[in-house]
């Protein structure tokens, strides 16, 4: 049976495409593969955005065969069903995707670590999301950084490179240590080993080690990395001597996924020195903080008020 309806839908679309086919013909080519789309159920985690599949599936055939005319909807159907349908009957082609089983990683009030299955460990800072595959197929390693910070220290393979999509920007890296910083206004990656690639809507940056790349209103920068981030203070003691409350804040945003709120900004210049365990809670770190400043720290959800 299943021969049977292989043979006549190539029969059939060869001869669509040499525009000889009659109005019945056609019909039932248009018929059976809107029948087949509206059947299709797409997982996009697993395959891809539908549209754009079903577009490179479309162009590829109209590539194949010359462009020789304008077909109808039948194609264009064909091609988003394709991949459930035809390619179960086991004609037409077989498209290059790896279907992954994708996991998530989710934090709350502290931060915490996960390995992957190809060795690489991702520190993940509190009130952040993360998806990965249970298991890497295909040439490229692929995950996500869907909220919050993360530092990511990549199991080395130069045939299959780590590429972490993080907002609008993907970060391409075959195996090194480097900070990627989420917010809804801006996207950071800071490298403290190894190289990394940064790339954005046709913008791209070759990162080394003490350079750092920001992506804001659409322009992705180079820039060089304040040396007291190039340490990986998710699974590290910290200690920040004779800094200021400036730089202390900015590593707690980091760490904690929280942001700090403040009516006078004087006080981001007051010097202190700040010793912070890598369990520490932030309750800890702002206590310890009040102590030495006389700053009054307050803990609102993912908003630190300063008084």
């Amino acid at each position: 049976m299943i021969k049977r309806i292989k043979h006549s839908l190539e029969y059939l679309i060869d001869k669509s495409s040499r525009n000889k086919t009659s109005i019945a013909e056609e019909n039932l080519l248009n018929d059976f593969a809107f029948t087949q789309y509206q059947l299709s159920k797409w997982n996009d985690a697993s395959m891809g955005n539908s549209d754009e599949v079903s577009q490179e599936i479309y162009d590829n055939i109209q590539l194949r065969i010359g462009k020789k005319r304008t077909f109808g909807p039948y194609l264009e159907y064909m091609a988003a069903a394709s991949i459930l349908f035809l390619v179960g009957l086991g004609f037409f082609f077989q498209p290059n995707i790896a279907f992954e089983k994708q996991l998530s990683f989710k934090t709350s009030d502290s931060p915490k670590s996960i390995e992957l299955s190809d060795g690489s460990k991702i520190y993940l800072a509190a009130n952040s999301l993360f998806q990965y595959p249970e298991k890497f197929e295909g040439d490229e390693r692929k995950v996500s950084l869907l909220k919050g910070n993360a530092f990511f220290e990549v199991a080395k393979d130069k045939k299959h490179p780590f590429i972490i999509s993080s907002g609008e920007i993907k970060t391409r890296v075959v195996g090194t240590s480097f900070h990627i910083q989420l917010s809804k206004s801006k996207c950071e990656v800071i490298v403290v080993t190894g190289k990394v690639n940064v790339s954005s809507k046709g913008q791209s940056v070759d990162l080394v080690p003490n350079e750092e790349a920001l992506f804001e209103s659409q322009k992705l920068s180079k820039l060089m990395a304040d040396k007291a981030f190039l340490v990986n203070w998710y699974n590290t003691d910290l200690t920040l001597n004779q800094t200021t409350l400036k730089q202390v804040i900015t590593i707690l945003q980091y760490k904690y996924g929280v942001s700090f709120q403040y009516n006078n900004e004087h006080v981001l210049a007051t010097p202190l020195t700040v010793f912070i365990k890598k369990d520490a809670s932030l309750e800890n770190v702002l206590e310890q903080i009040n102590y030495i400043t006389n700053l009054k720290f307050k803990v609102y959800g993912e908003i630190v008020k300063v008084n």
